[in-house]
């Protein structure tokens, strides 16, 4: 082959073309080469790995993940044999790792949310400002906004009804977790009444579901344990 190694996508990740004659240490640097001039285009991904045009031992397969994963950003969620029958199975795992991931891992957005904005999250998301009535976030994860929350908030669109909503002001327009739809009542005329004393009786609250249906709490250390 004119390459040692040849690098082509598949429906879930990547299939690796290696030369059948090539020293295998001398192969584990070309791979690393390779994968670091495609950094650009797979940067932070998740994906499968599959061989072919070399028989590899589980040693040597397992060593070519490590390569990989030490040098790069890229992060391979398992080794996919090229067994078609498999593809299902393969496509579940990759899916239950992203629905794990998305609680597990965050980003930091920083400004606040204004009317028709909407910030779609593959994560948890941390706000570091409002979001205001007319504005939507979307997560995979758990919604923290250190600011206020006054318009929409969807958290574990994947339908994890175990993520959560929290705010340091809650006062939403629509809050969603799973398939679960909590709606506030209509507060134009309370938010126009508000005076310094209510203000400063405003604490940081939480959005989960029990029961079906979601409970807006204050945030307590007891609380944050069981979530």
């Amino acid at each position: 082959m004119s390459k040692p190694v040849v690098l082509k996508s598949n429906k879930y990740g990547i299939n690796l073309i290696l030369d059948s004659h090539m020293d295998f240490e001398e192969l584990l640097n070309c791979i690393m080469e390779r994968f670091k001039e495609a950094e650009g285009f797979f940067k932070n991904a998740k994906m499968a790995i599959s061989f072919e045009g070399r028989d590899l031992t589980q040693a040597e397969e397992f060593r070519i993940v490590e390569t990989i994963t030490d040098n790069t950003t890229v992060n391979i969620i398992c080794i996919l044999d090229n067994d078609a029958l498999k593809e299902e199975l393969i496509r579940q795992k990759i899916e239950h790792f992203e629905e794990e991931q998305a609680g597990k891992t965050g980003e930091f957005y920083k400004g606040t949310l204004r009317s028709g904005q909407v910030l779609d999250c593959e994560s948890s998301i941390i706000i570091l400002g409002d979001i205001n009535p007319g504005a939507k976030v979307v997560s995979k994860g758990n919604i923290v906004v250190l600011g206020a929350l006054k318009g929409n908030a969807y958290a574990g669109a994947n339908g994890n009804e175990q993520a959560f909503v929290a705010a340091l002001e809650m006062d939403p327009i629509q809050v969603k977790i799973g398939d679960v739809i909590g709606r506030s009542a209509d507060k134009t005329q309370s938010r126009k009444k508000r005076g310094r004393k209510q203000q400063a009786l405003i604490e940081p609250q939480v959005a989960i579901v029990k029961d079906g249906n979601i409970y807006i709490e204050p945030i307590t250390k007891g609380l944050l344990n069981n979530i």
